[in-house]
């Protein structure tokens, strides 16, 4: 005897107890189970007029998740793909990018520890950093503070 088939709304339930998802999310994986047109709509409209689906509840859970390893430009793709208001992450990555060298140093810190030794083993930590989405700026300023020290 199989189990009964769930809901769109006990399945959108099902995606939210184990992480903060938006509603462009819920219906980008949700788009195939639903039968009739329109009941999709219903349901997430209802899940988010009862504050189980937030776009601030979204972007705090990815900064908070997320912003000790990446930088700013790799945090605000992924808060696009969730298909958030731009306005809303414009406001969230301002108070990010105010610690984006700070947060690059310590990533670099734990990665490599020592200055590069030379031109090849800097441009190696450069894309590495790069590669987190932190910006040029700040790659800059780390690994030129940690070749003076």
């Amino acid at each position: 005897m199989s189990a009964p088939q769930l809901s769109l709304k006990g399945r959108a339930l099902r995606l939210l107890s184990g992480r903060e998802h938006s509603r462009g999310e819920l219906e980008r994986k949700l788009k195939s189970y639903e039968e009739e047109p329109g009941t999709l709509a219903r349901a997430l409209d209802e899940l988010q007029a009862k504050g189980f689906i937030s776009e601030q509840r979204v972007i705090e859970s990815v900064l908070n998740r997320r912003a000790a390893k990446l930088g700013a430009t790799r945090i605000e793709q992924e808060l696009q793909g969730k298909g958030l208001d731009p306005e809303a992450i414009s406001d969230a990555l301002a108070s990010l990018k105010a610690t984006e060298q700070e947060r690059a140093r310590v990533v670099w810190q734990k990665k490599f520890g020592t200055p590069a030794a030379n031109a090849q083993e800097a441009a190696r930590q450069m894309r590495f950093l790069a590669s987190r989405g932190f910006s040029a700026d700040a790659i800059r300023r780390v690994l030129k503070d940690r070749a003076s020290d």
